[in-house]
């Protein structure tokens, strides 16, 4: 049967103990925090060095709220350059130790160091020689001494008044977690663009990942006009295209200028200008801003907030047009 549900004595609500709960709370954490900082020594390194050397993954796991710290830490090795999974150790012994092979490394998480799920396959994990780094918050522990490698996650006190509830003691072995991953990320000489590798679908990956010819419109949707062509010819084939501006191009498709919604404008502000008779190279802008298809998208971002434009056109080493894109195409991928 379910455990009864205790009600609350009142339904007054004491704003002031609310607020000292949560900033003890806080504190407490933050001291966990801080005495992890002078335990970070050969023993971390050692660690670090088992997994650098491990030619398999990491095979983290954890049980109970120390399980669901290990899940977040494997999953930030894996989006950091260091592969890595998280196995329950409950089902371990129920054939998911087939999924822990010799070239891998084991990283255990326990706070009491005796949780009896993690000690029932160690005897396992050590007949096969897998090297076995262990995150306890009891240096004296039997996970402790059959690792080899320790790393101190200790807590003076719980941030639970009953001393029950698991806080401070998760929040220092994350934290631990994260120092090791983020230690392998720099020895590896991870990168952003490794980041974005394995986030594709995160911003950062649009940033980082989608080139301009991934959102270029090419061929027929490219607007393009001669020299010699009619201002309306010009407003007929930027509306056809639907970017705000058309290129300038020669026969050859090379790159004389951009003739844009600001060109017109001038042009209309212009009393010198006779609009039936002028030709587009007339009020076309020469020079125009211009990137390469295989330069990111996010440069071509950069380079329309830099100038205040919103739309380019795409060249290749020849200055020949190859394609052309503007904000809203950026917006549609993202990437802005």
């Amino acid at each position: 049967m379910n455990a009864p549900i205790t009600k609350a004595k009142s339904t007054r609500v004491d704003a002031a103990a609310i607020v000292r709960s949560a900033r003890t709370v806080i504190a407490t954490e933050a001291a966990a925090i801080r005495a992890l900082e002078p335990r970070v020594d050969q023993t971390f390194v050692d660690a670090c060095r088992l997994i650098l050397g491990c030619k398999g993954r990491v095979v983290v796991t954890g049980m109970g709220k120390s399980g669901h710290v290990g899940r977040k830490i494997a999953a930030t090795l894996a989006s950091t350059g260091t592969p890595a999974f998280f196995v329950h150790p409950g089902e371990a012994s129920h054939g998911d130790l087939g999924m822990i092979l010799p070239q891998d490394v084991v990283l255990a998480l326990s706070n009491s160091g005796e949780t009896d799920e993690i000690l029932f396959i160690l005897p396992v994990i050590k007949r096969q020689g897998i090297p076995l780094i262990a995150i306890t918050g009891n240096p004296e522990s039997s996970l402790a001494g059959q690792a080899d490698v320790h790393l101190d996650a200790g807590i003076s006190a719980e941030a639970c008044p009953l001393g029950l509830a698991p806080t401070a003691s998760t929040t220092a072995a994350l934290v631990m977690g994260d120092a090791l991953a983020i230690a392998l990320l720099e020895a590896r000489g991870f990168t952003s663009e490794d980041f974005a590798r394995s986030h594709p679908a995160g911003s950062l990956g649009r940033r980082l990942l989608l080139h301009i010819s991934d959102v270029m419109h090419t061929g027929t949707g490219i607007p393009t006009i001669s020299p010699d062509a009619s201002l309306t010819e010009a407003l007929m084939e930027m509306t056809r295209k639907h970017l705000g501006m058309t290129a300038v191009v020669d026969n050859n498709q090379h790159l004389l200028g951009v003739f844009t919604d600001g060109d017109l404008r001038r042009a209309l502000d212009d009393d010198g200008v006779d609009l039936r008779s002028a030709r587009v190279s007339d009020l076309m802008t020469r020079g125009p801003k211009v990137i390469g298809a295989d330069k990111l998208a996010i440069e071509a971002a950069q380079l329309m907030e830099k100038y205040q434009i919103h739309a380019l056109l795409v060249v290749d080493e020849a200055q020949r047009v190859v394609g052309a894109l503007n904000i809203h195409d950026l917006l549609r991928a993202r990437v802005v």
